[in-house]
């Protein structure tokens, strides 16, 4: 054992017996986040305009502070942007990161001084979890590689602005820039095939231990090593012992990715975000992120079937339940007041608080009053994975409301890389899984009001082609895994393998 793996052992120890102050007590944690908040907050311009100096309680603070989402958000966001102070937090954030909008164009998510630090103690403690828990830690004497957006900053009215992963590479600790690649150089390339391919001229030879970034991107990399080597990731880097994710749900790509690495790897979920990192796996055997709730964010909850009505109650983290879809809402030491993300959760564990994301408040497909959500069409493929042998690149789902014959469906747009021998088998566990999970779908199904869904296949490389139509590939962008309308579904119509029915 070299000296390096025996320090992080004992480090990863004291992290882990610090953290479980809060772990076992995450209420006391979220209050006192709440009051910190609160006292930050009380001498902003927003502060003042909410009522701040008056506010005791939680219910005090939902009375007074509205949901919102970055649109209703935004008239705060662009006083920071043209350089005003203490509008949402005191002072200027350091960094602002840029990502992609909506009606309004591109959104600048402030990212300050307290809460950069805790993006950084969060995504150590995850690898830091993991040794402690596994006792394992030679991988910190190989090479590391993360898959991230370019490092290069730009400027608005002097404050740094870039993609939250390209912030974030100026944060690597010292003690891992030798095990780090890609080289600076590298990781500043913008056009993603070019870097991935650079990245492999740099990794192909070296000893790597462990590997991170979004599953698609990583799959692109795996891919092209194999194609290149004609070995098996797992052959070609020998040691090669975790692999760290986020952005998306892992299950629909396990298969691929066991079938490119040729053995299985240990692996970390996170559950980070720009505007800030909310979870990470604990356990290597248990379902389920650890909600990080010491962190400088508080949490609120609100049921996602009751989201869209005018006055939806708003819950604390005492007051979730096991299994219940919820939007996430979050205030934090950045300065987001009531913010909705926009993605969704579900409580798995109350003793410790642990999650898994279930999909985008946007993201569902109700055409016809189903409320299909993002975690039950991602359970549904991993059964049909499973249970016929196939292997999914990619894959989306999308409601046919207006079909040429018969009833309306639900139409599954997926990208086989190794087809199922029985494709009608591979549509019924999917269409089984479904109604099993959903009984709104299940009654539909039943009344005969929908058909069973269709499989539609993508040929290979489809989704890729269709993101670089739409200037989305690589770096964060990632798939919608389905929607409530077709703009997705029709604009891949001519990645098809036949023509759609």
């Amino acid at each position: 054992m070299s000296l390096k793996s025996l320090a992080a052992k004992l480090f990863a120890s004291r992290v882990v017996k610090k953290n479980t102050k809060w772990i076992n007590n995450p209420i006391q944690a979220q209050q006192r986040v709440f009051q910190n908040l609160l006292q930050e907050g009380r001498q902003t311009a927003f502060g003042k305009d909410h009522n701040f100096k008056d506010i005791q309680t939680f219910q005090d603070f939902a009375s007074n502070v509205p949901i919102r989402d970055y649109e209703e958000l935004k008239p705060y966001v662009d006083k920071v942007v043209h350089g005003e102070v203490n509008v949402l937090w005191p002072g200027q954030p350091i960094y602002f990161a840029k990502t992609s909008g909506t009606t309004s164009g591109a959104k600048y998510i402030p990212i300050t001084k307290a809460s950069i630090a805790y993006q950084v103690q969060a995504s150590r403690d995850a690898i830091l979890n993991y040794i402690a828990e596994t006792k394992r830690a030679d991988f910190v004497d190989g090479k590391m590689i993360f898959l991230q957006g370019s490092p290069v900053l730009e400027e608005k009215n002097g404050i740094k602005l870039g993609r939250l992963s390209g912030i974030s590479a100026h944060y690597v600790p010292n003690y891992l820039q030798r095990n780090r690649l890609p080289s600076w150089k590298t990781n500043c390339i913008e056009d993603w095939e070019t870097k991935v391919d650079e990245i492999i001229k740099e990794t192909e030879h070296e000893n790597m231990t462990v590997i991170a970034g979004i599953p698609s991107w990583v799959q692109m990399y795996f891919e092209k090593l194999e194609k290149k080597h004609q070995k098996k990731v797992g052959e070609l880097f020998q040691n090669f012992e975790l692999f760290i994710y986020g952005g998306v749900n892992y299950e629909p790509y396990r298969a691929k990715f066991e079938n490119l690495i040729g053995r299985k790897v240990a692996s970390i979920e996170l559950f980070p975000a720009s505007e800030g990192f909310f979870a990470y796996q604990d356990k290597q055997h248990e379902k389920g992120m650890l909600l990080l709730v010491d962190g400088g964010i508080f949490y609120e909850f609100v049921k996602a079937d009751e989201f869209f009505d005018n006055n939806p109650k708003r819950l604390t983290l005492a007051e979730v339940e096991l299994g219940v879809n919820y939007a996430l809402i979050i205030s934090t030491n950045a300065g987001l007041w009531a913010y909705n993300i926009g993605d969704t959760v579900q409580f798995i564990s109350l003793k410790p608080y642990k999650v898994i994301v279930s999909g985008r408040i946007k993201h569902f497909i109700s055409a016809f009053g189903e409320h299909v959500i993002a975690k039950e069409v991602e359970e549904a493929m991993r059964l049909a994975i499973a249970g016929t042998g196939a292997l999914v690149n990619e894959f989306t789902v999308a409601p046919q409301t207006n079909p040429k014959n018969g009833l309306p469906y639900h139409e599954w747009l997926v990208e086989f890389e190794k087809p199922p021998k029985d494709e009608n088998l591979f549509a019924q566990i999917l269409e089984e899984a479904m109604r099993k999970q959903n009984s709104y779908y299940d009654d539909l199904i039943t009344g005969s009001i929908l058909k069973p869904l269709q499989v539609t296949k993508v040929v290979l490389g489809g989704f890729q082609d269709y993101m670089k139509s739409i200037g989305k590939f690589g770096g964060q962008n990632k798939v919608q895994r389905l929607s409530n309308d077709r703009k997705l579904a029709d604009g891949i119509q001519s990645h098809l393998t036949t023509p759609n029915q």
